[in-house]
């Protein structure tokens, strides 16, 4: 996410090489331009971005650390819009989310996304189902919620105000935090969509409304998003489908044009996949500088600071079982996207393009591991010590695997058993970050 961005500023930025060099930053100032037109960040924007810049840069005096200062003080500027950030409660619960959007945005997928996040959070939440134009959506969001495990209103009405007025009835004495309604879309906006969205609006009266933007849809998801909030007044917009594929522009557009607050990004296509919109953060990963904040929140959502302590005592003892290994793989899964997750740490943001493909649910490499894991005996998975030649064999054989393959995995194992008892060693995160940066060299070459 943003490596487009990241690495053009950069690029754009080691062209100023001499103090006082006009020339150089007229020169970079045409380039970032192209950049950002390319990327569909609408044109007034670009210049009033591009006039702040040159302007800031020679009142600091020119150079190659005074324009990315100017030009990181300015992204912020531009993002920084009046509203809320993030997801905010109501002061009297439940909060009550419309999430509105056009057919095809993938609003019905980030409405789930948005609910594991805040499931995350520790609050209950119900999915209501009111979208009925679209025959599989009401299905969809349900087999959504059961895999996220979260609560989902059934209902047998076929008026989306109806269903909306029985659930608000039926979660008046269960407890919610959260109540999220994922209302129809359409391929286009129409009057008796707008028509559905007020009445619905009304009845709800949520305490705030989403709008769900095709990151891939550029300036015309810019001018839908303005109907939207012409139309039923919008509090937020999440984009969706925000991958390394997206150009980008659509975030700064949205945020310079109609001056609504960014909330969510969905970063990929997992239902992991949904980070915090905070200008600070986001700036930081434009500029290549990571989001270390924003790591620590999603890793401590799945590493519990008990849990970790517990296994770093192991791993220093050497008592790094199969077990662990597999949870600890099945924990990362839950992170979501690993080149995102890569982008996050400042330096390393250009192994993310690729890593962006790599998929932990679908690999093989892991459906391999699990099958062997599960052919072995509660005493094996605690001491690896124990697989011996015959009992190799018959793991392979219950697994479906080469022996080759068995003994391929073992040593995979001792190796992240080492890793893992020199990372937990004094200096240990120094020697991790120097080898990942070596490794960001390899993949440039």
């Amino acid at each position: 996410m943003f490596e487009i961005f990241s690495e053009s500023f950069r690029s754009i930025a080691n062209k100023i090489r001499f103090s006082d060099d006009e020339k150089s930053l007229i020169r970079a100032i045409d380039e970032l331009k192209k950049v950002l037109l390319k990327n569909d960040v609408h044109h007034k924007a670009v210049k009033d971005l591009l006039q702040k810049v040159e302007f800031q840069t020679k009142a600091q005096g020119i150079g190659k650390q005074s324009f990315l200062k100017a030009l990181q003080d300015n992204l912020h500027s531009l993002l920084e819009t009046k509203g809320n950030q993030g997801f905010v409660f109501s002061p009297k619960p439940p909060t009550s989310i419309l999430m509105v959007g056009l057919q095809g945005s993938g609003k019905t997928t980030t409405t789930a996304k948005l609910a594991n996040y805040l499931k995350g959070k520790n609050k209950k939440v119900l999915l209501i189902p009111c979208d009925l134009q679209r025959m599989a959506a009401v299905e969809q969001l349900k087999q959504l919620a059961t895999q996220i495990e979260v609560d989902f209103f059934q209902s047998d009405a076929t008026i989306p105000q109806d269903v909306a007025k029985q659930a608000i009835e039926y979660a008046q004495n269960k407890h919610y935090d959260v109540l999220l309604f994922d209302t129809a879309g359409r391929l286009a906006i129409d009057e008796e969509l707008m028509q559905e969205l007020k009445e619905l609006k009304e009845l709800i009266n949520p305490f705030e409304t989403f709008y769900v933007a095709d990151s891939l849809s550029g300036q015309e998801g810019v001018r839908n998003a303005e109907i939207f909030h012409q139309k039923i007044q919008i509090d937020g917009v999440i984009l969706s489908k925000f991958d390394s594929d997206s150009k980008g522009g659509i975030a700064l557009s949205i945020a310079y044009q109609l001056g609504l607050p960014l909330r969510f990004i969905g970063s990929g296509e997992k239902i992991n996949d949904l980070d915090l919109f905070l200008p600070d953060r986001i700036v930081s990963r434009l500029m290549g500088a990571g989001d270390i904040a924003t790591l620590a929140e999603k890793t401590s959502s799945v590493f519990s600071e008990k849990e970790t302590k517990a296994l770093t005592k192991k791993i220093k003892k050497g008592q790094f079982t199969f077990e662990d290994f597999l949870s600890q793989i099945e924990n990362v899964k839950k992170l979501g996207n690993l080149g995102n997750l890569v982008g996050m740490i400042p330096g390393l943001g250009g192994m993310a393009g690729a890593l962006k493909n790599i998929d932990l649910d679908n690999s093989q490499e892991i459906k391999n591991i699990r099958s062997m894991v599960n052919s072995m005996t509660p005493k094996e998975r605690i001491n690896p010590d124990l697989l011996n030649g015959s009992r190799r064999k018959r793991i392979a054989q219950g697994a479906g695997l080469e022996v080759a393959d068995v003994n391929r995995i073992i040593k995979q194992f001792d190796n992240a058993s080492k890793m893992a008892k020199r990372l937990s060693n004094k200096g240990g995160m120094q020697n991790l970050m120097g080898m990942m940066q070596q490794m960001q060299g390899k993949i440039k070459r």
